[in-house]
Formats: structure tokens, C-alpha cells, sequence
């Protein structure tokens, strides 16, 4: 019953910000210093979703730091520039927190880059809680990140939907024991997120008040 939900837990990028240019433009830029010529668009595509340490382990697990530094570095230099907004998304947050819902981040970036997104949407004074990398020593799908924000709020996973675009983000709420929304501008599209069962498919975020009754 959705009548009992009084916290909303949000993935970040893909979910709440566009930021899928600057991460594969990230990737690629990275990836052709490393791999001149080796990968494509389509190729860094399931990246989006893990840590950087575990995307880059899986090309080359000698080189991981060397590679998530030079990633970091492009990234925030491009960040600005790159990330957009979602339809939808400011407005409905802004309702969402008027009605008294407890709002928060779940992200597998870390805080102050999460943050910087945050702040240039100005979607920052809508989340009084936001985990990331740095707060916690397992990463969604597990469901630590999860029950560390739900902990911060004083809510119970009963009263949660964790609302993501990643098969991370859906799996990580269904193991924390939350309900689970999945977003259909995923950009891997809206049956790579439909197959993984999330109690709910958004169209688009407002379709968030419409299943709350808000």
C-alpha cells in the first residue's frame, strides 16, 4: 500500500540528473587512452550502473586507479557542461517535499561530485540525506547504502521505494526490503529496467505523484 510510504530513496545519475554524456564521455575519453580505437558508444554502456572500480577491474584490472583518477578528472572538468536535467524531476521533488515526504540520495559516486550535481540542478535543499561511496563499504545492489539512508531518516523499509534506472538500483531495494520504482528513460532503455520486476515503471517522474495519491 502505497499509503504507507513516507520515504522516497532516488538513485542519482540516469535517475534524478541526465548525466549519461558526461559518464560516457568519460568512459570513452579514458578508454582511448588506454585502448586507442578498442571501444565504441554501445561498449561502455554497461558501465553506467557500478562503481568506476569495478567497471575499469573489468578491462584491466591492473590499471584500475590510474584509470578511475584520469575518469575523475575529465569528468569534473566536463561536468558542467555535459550534465542536463530531467523533465519533470525539479517540480515533483519540490511537491514531494511540501507534502512531507523525507527525500534521499542513493549513489555510487562519491558525495562532494553527487553533491555538485546536485547543486548545479539546484536540487540540493530537497534531499536531507545523501549516501554515497564514501559512506559505506558495500554498494547497491547490496542493500547497506539503502538501510544507511532509511537508518539516517528513522524509516523502515516498509515505508520506502528505492527509485532507480539500474538493475543495481532495483535489486538493491529489493534486498533491502523497500518497494522499488524503475525509470523508463533508463538509458538502456525500458525493458532492460522492466525485466528486473520493480513494483513500479515512471514514464516520467511526476507519474511518482500519481501512484502516491499526491
Amino acid at each position: 500500500m502505497t499509503s504507507d510510504i513516507n520515504t522516497l530513496l532516488f538513485d542519482l545519475d540516469g535517475t534524478l540528473i541526465n548525466t549519461n554524456e558526461l559518464i560516457i564521455s568519460s568512459y570513452l575519453h579514458t578508454l582511448e587512452k588506454y585502448f586507442p580505437g578498442k571501444y565504441q558508444r554501445d561498449d561502455v554502456l554497461p558501465f553506467m550502473g557500478p562503481t568506476l572500480h569495478q567497471a575499469f577491474a573489468s578491462v584491466d584490472p591492473e590499471r584500475v586507479e590510474e584509470m578511475v583518477a584520469d575518469y575523475r578528472a575529465f569528468n569534473i572538468a566536463q561536468h558542467d557542461a555535459l550534465v542536463k536535467e530531467f523533465p519533470g524531476v525539479y517540480q515533483t521533488m519540490k511537491t514531494l517535499m511540501e507534502k512531507g515526504y523525507k527525500l534521499g540520495v542513493v549513489t555510487t559516486k562519491k558525495f562532494d561530485v553527487a553533491m555538485k550535481g546536485l547543486r548545479l540542478l539546484k536540487l540540493d535543499p530537497f534531499f536531507e540525506v545523501v549516501i554515497a561511496m564514501d559512506h559505506v563499504k558495500k554498494f547497491k545492489p547490496e542493500p547497506e547504502p539503502i538501510l544507511t539512508a532509511l537508518e539516517q531518516f528513522g524509516s523502515t523499509p516498509a515505508e520506502a521505494i528505492m527509485v532507480g534506472d539500474n538493475y543495481h538500483d532495483i535489486l538493491g531495494g529489493k534486498n533491502a526490503g523497500t518497494l522499488t520504482a524503475g525509470v523508463a528513460w533508463s538509458i538502456k532503455g525500458r525493458d532492460y529496467i522492466a525485466q528486473y520486476e520493480p513494483d513500479y515503471i515512471l514514464e516520467q517522474m511526476p507519474d511518482l505523484l500519481t501512484i502516491l495519491g499526491v
